[in-house]
């Protein structure tokens, strides 16, 4: 089990619980997760990241996407990593890592049509239960509190208004692109992310959905550490009942 000091208190012992975030695109969960997972030493278990992976291995063998038999047979194949380090949790491919890679355009751009595949969703589902048995993990996704951990121990619902993650989205861009890129226009951003909500909360499999016994987080007016504080206090009281 961890240890965490407490000021007050002195060392505590942590259980090793499993915490579910889920919430739309940019409401700020993979961030909040990530720190929460580093504050308890926790594993950050990056659900996006694997999907990402299937993907990059499907470009780099020409597997179509449409060809939902060979996807499927690569996703059952595929030996995925997920390795915590200081900086970041670094994703290994077949043992080589690839953290950089799953990250490219192109990726994004094809990682659709996967991720939407009934047969890849449960085979990664599985993986990602089982890296989870032993508890000790933080998740971030859109159903991790509804299909992959309904039994976690704290789920977290995570939302903030379509102006606040516009306006999160565009400071985002400027910061990548150092302020270089062509300027977005805030209507269709704020249009495209309404539109990817929509998508969420309708497809078949692994909706966006609260859990019944979420917590909910409105992060609308709060700081990015006043948001990680918020969630590790939800955290502690959790593992140290």
């Amino acid at each position: 089990e961890g240890l965490i000091l407490n000021s007050q208190l002195g060392p505590m012992s942590l259980k090793k619980i499993r915490i579910a975030i889920d919430g739309p695109a940019g409401s700020g969960k993979s961030t909040t997760a990530r720190d929460l997972a580093k504050r308890l030493g926790f594993i950050y278990i990056d659900s996006g990241a694997m999907y990402r992976a299937v993907t990059l291995k499907a470009l780099e063998t020409q597997t179509n996407p449409n060809d939902s038999d060979k996807i499927t047979e690569l996703a059952r194949q595929i030996d995925i990593q997920l390795l915590p380090s200081q900086e970041k949790t670094h994703i290994l491919i077949d043992g080589v890592d690839r953290s950089d890679d799953i990250r490219k355009s192109e990726v994004a751009a094809a990682i659709g049509k996967i991720s939407s595949n009934p047969s890849v969703r449960e085979i990664l589902v599985a993986k990602q239960q089982k890296m989870g048995e032993e508890g000790g993990i933080v998740m971030d996704g859109r159903d991790i509190g509804t299909v992959v951990f309904p039994t976690a121990e704290l789920k977290i619902f995570m939302v903030a208004s379509v102006e606040e993650r516009t306006k999160r989205r565009i400071a985002e861009y400027d910061r990548i692109n150092k302020g270089q890129g062509p300027k977005l226009d805030f209507e269709a951003v704020k249009n495209e992310i309404a539109a990817r909500d929509l998508a969420d909360e309708s497809r078949s499999v692994g909706p966006l959905k609260a859990a019944d016994d979420a917590v909910h987080v409105d992060t609308s007016s709060l700081t990015l550490e006043q948001q990680n504080d918020k969630v590790h206090q939800l955290a502690l009281s959790r593992c140290s009942a």
